[in-house]
């Protein structure tokens, strides 16, 4: 029997550990780092007491793993379950605690339903049919796209009147932060942040790095913006575009492609491999065809499902 307690954030390696083998067994290898899960302890506003269970077999190896994310003020709940691959018996205890808890979000929120999210990667077919036999649904897809870099990369010309400024500055930071919210207010699951958490919530990820947010001005107007982090430095030695955005205004004007290339041309720089991105297939822009016709390739593909509660 399976003892179920809260986590600690110094419980980061234990759960590493069971999520590089939940991992392994689906896509051959781990998908997140150590620092990863310690950033997801501590970020602001999840409650380890009320919103993350752990499983523990009789002998203490951690076997299970879950947690509810209720995303701001919204109606949207991102929800987890991962249980060691080849054990029994444990998954559906740790689903009731979870529709439990996105149930009392739906109460405390005064809401009439809450969507749940889960991410699935497209080649776990099991767990796939296991969230379609609890009620969900296909929402959306994300691909995850990278390029390699083999050597420099030039640098994009910048188009007359355009001005590059850096996240080092707080100004620049909260220009890019409207920008991002702007350009993505009608994505899926979009749900809009104040500067403040938004800026917590980086200062508290061990991966961020605010020289890697450019701003665009044209004509001294913010226009967009590319954020990068270093999400996949560690494990993959790339550059991560973590956010690329270009306000309604002044799409069509290559803004876009000139942030991305602007991308590559730093993580080159700074000696990366590559520079990685994650796109929503049905984002509202063309996006996706953006980052194909600039030389990236699809290397995963991670379905979101989700469920009214």
């Amino acid at each position: 029997m399976h003892t179920i307690s809260r986590p600690r954030p110094d419980d980061a390696g234990a759960i590493h550990e069971l999520v590089a083998a939940s991992d392994t067994a689906v896509i051959g290898a781990s998908d997140s780092t150590l620092e990863d899960i310690a950033d997801d302890l501590v970020e602001p506003g999840f409650d380890l007491d009320r919103d993350a269970w752990l499983a523990h077999d009789p002998v203490g190896r951690l076997d299970g793993w879950a947690w509810v994310i209720r995303n701001g003020e919204s109606d949207l709940v991102d929800v987890e379950v991962i249980v060691r691959p080849g054990v029994s018996g444990l998954e559906e205890r740790l689903w009731e605690a979870v529709l439990a808890r996105a149930a009392e979000h739906r109460t405390e929120g005064g809401l009439d339903a809450v969507t749940l999210h889960i991410s699935v990667y497209r080649s776990d077919e099991v767990k796939q049919d296991r969230m379609r036999g609890r009620g969900f649904e296909p929402g959306t897809s994300y691909h995850r796209m990278r390029i390699d870099h083999d050597g420099p990369v030039e640098p994009p010309v910048a188009p007359p009147g355009l001005t590059m400024h850096s996240g080092l500055d707080e100004q620049v930071r909260r220009e890019g932060h409207r920008v991002y919210q702007e350009g993505f207010a009608e994505h899926f699951g979009f749900v809009p942040t104040p500067y403040e958490l938004w800026h917590e919530r980086r200062e508290a990820m061990s991966t961020t790095d605010w020289s890697q947010l450019a701003l665009a001005r044209i004509g001294g107007r913010p226009a967009g913006v590319v954020i990068g982090n270093d999400a996949f430095l560690s494990d993959e030695g790339c550059g991560y575009v973590a956010t690329l955005a270009v306000l309604p205004e002044f799409r069509g004007r290559g803004l876009g492609r000139f942030l991305l290339r602007h991308a590559f041309a730093a993580d080159a720089a700074a000696g990366r491999k590559g520079t990685i991105l994650h796109v929503d297939s049905n984002n509202t822009t063309p996006a996706l065809g953006l980052y194909e016709s600039a030389g990236m390739r699809r290397v995963m593909a991670i379905d979101v499902w989700r469920r009214r509660l």
